[in-house]
């Protein structure tokens, strides 16, 4: 039988790497990310955003084919609705007449049935794919990513934004070239009995464009500035659920209260000033409308003029304007995208492709951990986090990391996590640089134990079991009497079975540490790194917590960062950092 800590890594230097984001800023693999709020340039911005939309646009060009192809047809069928309809109110009625009109109105509702539904799916398979690319973004920059965004703002790029885009694809793509195709084909039609009367509509018709582009100017900035309002009542609503017992402890209920009101006061006016900037939009359109309905009506009923002819083009008039209409709706979707994409740039971009490198068996008897003069800086205009570091963790041993408050242990940990690459030097695990493993297969052989523990609402059950989704009822009882959850979870009413809400409300700091450490027990990782496991918990509570990973720490290499002194018995070689190096 093979030892669990001989294992396959694979090794992927397309893993991580650098690449330029849409913006032109190189931006590093891993999470060595510059700050996208502090890039000088709006103007820069906004340009990468259009033309972001613009190659996204060409992308919705082939989906939306068979939508438009569907409009066109549904218009030559309005044509002959219309000429149908002409010839039998001069007259000239027959049954039919009439019966070929329905048949040619239930083809037009078919087929706009159709449409819809090719719209609708259009629309959906864009927010599949932009959700999904966003997502594998934030998980390859990974937790280091909420040290400069909060995350209700990431929360509403994933969900708020890219629902924004949905009417670029579903409906503003195709009202772009049907409202250029479908005209042209009524105009044809009304050439073919008047030609003043097309050059009239044709001249109405391209008033609607410059109307559209003038509301555009300002639609554009306001659309944006709706999104900003969202995304700040939003962070500020999250951030106050989180804190609503200390916002009730110190009375500040109802100033809260009033902030939230005033941000979502201001929500409503920028609202306002979108919809504002539409209906100038649309009063622009109408009156085009209007005034080619006037003059071609002028022109046939002024005189003596022909009433099946006069009638045929005054009823094409508003088929005419009708995929202008349609676009002038659908030119709001495109301003809302604008300022979606926007949000969307600063998410940083998926490291590049490399060639693929064979997978190799690197053959060991456990972890061994080594740093070679690391370097790290989160942020150019703070201290550097990782100075030359450079130690070595053998395969069993239990390494502690020790230190003041922003000496680097925890940055240490993150990168051993995968989530940050060095600036300069090297980590290597088992001798393969960990810039070369695979994330799927760091994560396999790595158990991690925090500070704060993240419980999710569920069972106990299920958030043990989260570490290894395929174990089995016993394993998990196994894992929880190791951790001793079983201690407390037997009085519990449903046992391990009992709920427990978001964030592990329920249960103690001591006792949400305790299912952590289970977790780990079932992943059973070679490579066990530990952040302060023993935080914010009372002397008791801390001394059970230890005995708990003394136990899981049997057989692993285990690298501990705390300040706690009953941490630092826990045993092992004690490695002391100060300012990034090892003292």
């Amino acid at each position: 039988m093979r030892s669990p800590c001989s294992r396959r890594l694979p090794l992927n230097s397309s893993s991580f790497g650098s690449c330029r984001s849409p913006r032109g800023t190189l931006w590093r693999g891993g999470m060595g990310w510059a700050n996208p709020r502090l890039m000088p340039s709006a103007d820069h911005t906004k340009s990468a955003a259009r033309a972001w939309i613009g190659a996204e646009q060409w992308r919705g060009v082939h989906a939306a084919r068979p939508i438009v192809a569907l409009n066109l047809l549904g218009t030559v069928l309005s044509v002959g609705q219309i000429y149908l309809l002409a010839a039998m109110l001069s007259g000239r009625f027959a049954w039919w007449l009439a019966v070929l009109f329905a048949v040619l109105a239930l083809g037009r509702a078919g087929l706009g049935y159709v449409t819809e539904r090719l719209a609708f799916g259009a629309g959906a398979a864009a927010r599949r794919r932009l959700r999904t690319d966003l997502l594998s973004r934030l998980l390859t920059a990974g937790p280091a990513m909420l040290r400069t965004r909060h995350s209700a703002e990431l929360t509403a790029v994933v969900v708020d934004r890219v629902e924004a885009l949905d009417g670029l694809f579903s409906r503003y793509v195709p009202a772009a070239i049907f409202a250029l195709c479908s005209p042209t084909v009524v105009l044809v039609a009304v050439l073919c009995f008047d030609p003043w009367s097309a050059l009239v509509m044709l001249g109405c018709g391209l008033l609607v464009p410059l109307a559209m582009a003038a509301a555009g100017l300002g639609a554009a900035a306001a659309s944006r500035n709706q999104f900003l309002a969202m995304e700040r009542l939003q962070t500020r609503f999250v951030d106050r659920i989180r804190g609503i017992a200390t916002i009730v402890l110190y009375g500040r209920a109802e100033d809260e209260a009033q902030r939230l009101a005033s941000a979502a006061d201001e929500l409503r006016v920028r609202t306002m000033r979108v919809l504002r900037v539409a209906f100038l939009s649309s009063a622009a359109l109408d009156l085009a409308a209007a005034l080619a309905l006037v003059s071609v009506a002028l022109h046939f009923f002024g005189g003596a003029g022909d009433l099946a002819k006069g009638l045929l083009v005054l009823l094409l008039v508003p088929e005419f304007f009708a995929p202008l209409r349609g676009f002038s709706a659908a030119y709001q979707d495109r301003l809302h995208a604008t300022g979606a994409a926007e949000a969307m740039l600063d998410i940083p971009p998926m490291p590049p492709p490399a060639p693929p490198r064979d997978i190799r068996t690197v053959a060991a008897q456990g972890i061994t951990v080594v740093f070679e003069d690391v370097r790290f800086t989160w942020d150019r205009t703070r201290p550097t986090a990782l100075n030359g570091l450079s130690f070595r963790a053998a395969p069993g041993e239990t390494l502690v990391l020790a230190g003041p408050s922003g000496a680097g242990k925890s940055t240490v940990i993150e990168m051993l996590l995968g989530f940050i690459r060095p600036d300069s030097g090297r980590v290597t695990i088992n001798g393969a640089d960990i810039s070369d493993v695979v994330p799927q297969a760091l994560s396999r052989f790595t158990a991690w134990i925090g500070q704060r523990p993240v419980l999710f609402a569920g069972t106990i059950r299920d958030n043990i079991r989260f570490a290894r989704p395929e174990a089995t009822d016993a394993e998990v009882d196994a894992a929880a009497v190791s951790a001793r959850v079983a201690d407390f979870s037997g009085a519990l009413p449903a046992g391990l079975d009992t709920p427990v809400g978001e964030g592990g409300f329920g249960l103690s700091g001591g006792q949400a540490q305790r299912v952590a450490i289970a977790r780990a027990y079932l992943k059973d990782a070679p490579l066990l790194l530990m952040d302060e496991p023993t935080a914010h918990l009372d002397p008791v509570t801390e001394a059970d917590v230890l005995d708990s990973l003394k136990r899981l720490a049997i057989g692993k290499t285990v690298i501990l960062a705390s300040h706690s002194a009953a941490a630092h018995a826990f045993g092992g070689r004690r490695l002391d950092i100060r300012e990034g190096r090892v003292a």
